[in-house]
């Protein structure tokens, strides 16, 4: 589907009240769009906040991964690109990512199935994604974004306070509030911050780990439905897992990784008819030809060390429990 394609199917169905389900890749070169009614068909399952076509499953056992992670002269070389890039002034912050070849021993679906998430989605078999993180949520008139930075072991000593304290995780937090806060302000007004770093713990395969995030909110036009494909791409990518400045950060991203991310940090929701609810595309396994990858990675910044970053992005390939 064409982007051009995408806006005008987004809009139609929007302003008719048609609920649907998105999904668009970092790139906006994929956008998909498809009426709730058609999901089977077209072989993607969803469940937002547990409701959706996909069938949770209870499951107390650990999924266990088989890991081939990227070599580290080859991280460290995207790295030192990445800091010289913000040491000369050309980026404050830009999220670093690589694929991971993984191994294991159950089909996609059924990883989907057993994963626990407040956003999952399962898409064609080439994909899944359960996410953690909220993008844009839409609630009378009113919308709101929840970029999620920071994380540390849950169950190492004080860990609460580490990461609240920590002066890198702390400015990484704000530069991405302050994108985002201006990110919402070209679709909407009144912008302002309900919560500041508010921690959640999540259960992983390895253990569990804190993620920190905050709530921003705006008020849209009341006639937000009559051009929400427009809306929702003018806010994309992510600024949580691209960077700031934005334009020039995704720049640096494309020459430090030398490949396209694909759906990976891209974006998938649902407009239900009234409201909209979407998440990023991060926690990630896709099927390649040759097997299994899981995308993950992490902000860097001035004050990044290069042996944290990297141990960060092996900390996060793990299926949430």
């Amino acid at each position: 589907m064409r982007i051009e394609e995408f806006i005008h199917t987004v809009n139609e169905y929007t302003i008719k009240g048609i609920p649907f389900l998105f999904v668009i890749d970092f790139e906006k070169e994929k956008p998909f769009v498809s009426k709730i009614e058609d999901l089977e068909k077209e072989n993607v399952l969803y469940s937002i906040k547990n409701k959706g076509n996909l069938t949770s499953k209870r499951n107390k056992k650990t999924i266990p991964l088989k890991i081939d992670v990227i070599d580290k002269a080859m991280y460290t070389n995207a790295f030192d690109k990445v800091k010289s890039n913000i040491i000369q002034g050309n980026s404050y912050l830009t999220n670093l990512t690589f694929p991971t070849n993984i191994e294991v021993d159950i089909h996609l679906k059924t990883i989907i199935e057993k994963a626990k998430a407040k956003y999952k989605i399962f898409f064609k078999n080439e994909f899944i994604s359960f996410s953690p993180e909220s993008f844009i949520q839409i609630k009378k008139n009113k919308i709101y974004t929840f970029p999620m930075k920071g994380t540390i072991d849950a169950d190492i000593p004080n860990a609460e306070n580490k990461l609240l304290e920590d002066k890198k995780e702390i400015y990484e937090h704000n530069t991405i509030v302050d994108l985002m806060r201006n990110d919402l302000a070209m679709v909407a007004t009144n912008i302002k911050i309900n919560r500041f770093r508010y921690l959640e713990k999540i259960k992983t395969s390895k253990g569990n780990i804190l993620q920190a995030s905050s709530e921003i909110e705006g008020v849209l036009s009341k006639n937000w439905k009559m051009n929400f494909g427009e809306l929702v791409l003018k806010l994309l990518p992510a600024g949580s897992i691209s960077g700031a400045p934005k334009v020039k950060t995704v720049e640096i991203i494309q020459q430090a990784e030398k490949q396209k991310r694909g759906y990976y940090t891209g974006i998938f929701g649902v407009f239900d008819g009234e409201n909209v609810d979407s998440a990023v595309l991060i926690r990630y396994i896709e099927n390649r030809e040759k097997g299994l990858i899981y995308q993950s990675g992490g902000g860097i910044t001035s004050q990044s060390n290069l042996d944290f970053e990297y141990a960060e992005m092996i900390q996060k390939i793990y299926i949430p429990i």
